[in-house]
């Protein structure tokens, strides 16, 4: 091909390659104008964690001000975002917010925009209508007149005993550029297990699958193709294969294939993957993280054609706390700070609720030992739930011990035979998958974790080294928790002689107060694997 050939191909190429590249280039337009880009942050398991410092691979993170400027920097980066959060953002609080009813956490929710949420077990701690104080508003004796949440509550499977209707709405539908997206919320259905039984007595928890899916074809039928499920309940990811197990991955393998993403709580754990479709996410707890969902909707059929999911640290380092809410929690800091700061004792080393191999450990030994002392019996049961912070070194405040027990339980001793307490602790293990290794104190006890879960206690002594008798009655303690039956501990509640005591903050505050200063407590051999 000479000269003018090459040109003259290379003119006519170049008029049959422009039409088309414009064309791709309208048609590519037109996608993007078809669809919308929906951002979804959600957090999980706050439990009123408005100023306590979390640790992230070591460094500092969490507290409201901090995530507060994470969900501000991320807003930032797409005009379509909603705020979520899946439950227990109150109850088993530090002083700053429980002192107050939680009505903090309410607050700082309402100022960081939060679109909607859900319960958690820790909602009903206080009972039904402390719970709907808080979301709907209301008069409290400690607090005064509280406007409550100004966003909406969802939970499709909680219902009124009597009436047999939700006691909050089962979905709620948000709106972006004029697209419906449903949000269905939903809560463990073994939350009767791990509350106080009076916290839940006027609800019934029904299956979450049943509950999900039937407000899933309520919400079709109105044209609602986007769905997303605000979950307290969780599971685990396996680090190397991503393998998502627990009862969120069984939950989710039933949900209608229109539901799109789950929003996940309650294991406290890292998630971020897909099953059956759908993705699912939980970031963490304390505010040490978010969960970014990145939605593509298409407006044509209003629903989701693309979806990703990132976890995101709320580390300190080179981010500034946000103001407003910095400033609002130094607030409340300031209201509590006279009870908060009495000091109660001096801690001659840290003292950890970080447990050992068998479950053993230094808090968990200083509590127990506390409602022995001030219930005055052989033997006390903690439930390592009950536990939730460390003690620090140093001076040792009120504000520090309602932070490792803030439940105020009422304590209750009772009298068991040997053969019933026996039988107690080998309840620790009636769900094998997550053990629940009760703190002792008055005797030691070994568990073969190779025997069958209903028999894996192979010996009990009292802390002298003698055996404890299976016929002969003795004096112990628990928690309300415990005596009522919670965490499937229901021995406990074929207790006899029953007498309720003070609470198992105050007896804790009292033990300390007692002790030899300063004081300590270590795991001694208590709790023992069988060689």
């Amino acid at each position: 091909m000479g000269i003018i050939g090459a040109t003259t191909f290379t003119l006519l190429a170049a008029s049959f390659l422009t039409p088309f590249s414009e064309a791709a280039a309208k048609d590519a337009d037109n996608k993007r104008n078809r669809q919308v880009e929906v951002q979804i942050l959600s957090m999980n398991d706050f439990h009123g964690q408005l100023d306590t410092i979390q640790k992230v691979d070591g460094k500092p993170a969490g507290t409201a001000a901090y995530l507060a400027t994470y969900l501000k920097e991320r807003q930032k980066q797409n005009p379509h975002t909603l705020i979520v959060h899946n439950g227990d953002a109150v109850g088993a609080s530090p002083p700053t917010s429980a002192l107050l009813q939680d009505e903090p956490t309410i607050e700082v929710l309402n100022q960081m925009g939060v679109s909607v949420g859900t319960v958690g077990n820790h909602e009903f701690d206080e009972g039904l209508k402390e719970m709907k104080r808080l979301i709907y508003g209301g008069y409290h004796p400690q607090t005064g007149y509280f406007k409550g949440a100004r966003f909406p509550y969802v939970a499709a499977n909680v219902i009124d005993k009597k009436s047999k209707r939700p006691i909050l709405p089962p979905s709620t539908i948000q709106r972006v550029k004029g697209i419906p997206i449903g949000f269905i919320g939903a809560v463990t259905t073994e939350t009767p297990k791990i509350v106080v039984p009076s916290g839940v007595k006027d609800v019934e928890f029904i299956d979450e699958v049943e509950a999900i899916n039937r407000e899933a074809k309520r919400l079709k039928k109105m044209g609602v193709k986007s769905i997303m499920v605000l979950l307290h309940e969780g599971g685990f990811e396996d680090k190397n294969s991503k393998e998502i197990t627990g009862r969120i991955a069984d939950i989710t393998k039933k949900l209608d294939p229109e539901i799109d993403v789950v929003f996940s709580g309650h294991t406290h754990s890292y998630l971020n993957g897909t099953i059956n479709g759908k993705l699912v996410v939980q970031g963490l707890n304390y505010g040490k993280a978010i969960a970014d969902v990145d939605l593509i909707i298409d407006r044509k059929t209003k629903d989701v054609v693309s979806k990703k999911g990132e976890i995101v640290f709320t580390k300190h380092e080179g981010v500034t706390p946000d103001p407003i809410v910095d400033r609002m929690v130094k607030k409340y800091q300031q209201k509590v700070a006279p009870i908060v700061n009495q000091v109660i004792g001096k801690a001659s080393v840290p003292i950890t609720k970080q447990t050992n191999e068998a479950g053993e450990s230094a808090a968990g030994n200083l509590i127990a030992d506390a409602q022995r002392w001030k219930m005055n019996t052989d033997f006390a049961f903690m439930n390592p739930g009950g536990v939730r912070a460390d003690i620090p070194e140093g001076d040792v405040t009120f504000g520090d011990l309602y932070t490792v027990q803030p439940f105020n339980n009422d304590l209750v001793s009772m009298k068991l035979t040997g053969a019933q307490i026996k039988q107690a602790l080998n309840q620790i293990f009636s769900d094998p998958n997550r053990p629940h290794i009760l703190h002792v104190s008055g005797l030691t006890y070994t568990w073969d974790p190779n025997r069958p879960a209903n028999d894996r206690i192979i010996e009990v002594k009292k802390a002298d080294g003698t055996p404890i008798d299976p016929n002969q009655t003795y004096t112990v303690t628990a928690n309300y928790f415990l005596a009522d039956g919670g965490d499937n501990f229901t021995v406990f509640k074929e207790g006899t002689d029953r007498v309720t005591g003070q609470s198992d903050l105050d007896a804790l505050v009292e033990y300390v107060k007692q002790l030899p200063q300063p004081f300590s407590a270590q795991i001694e051999g208590r709790i023992k694997l069988a060689q």
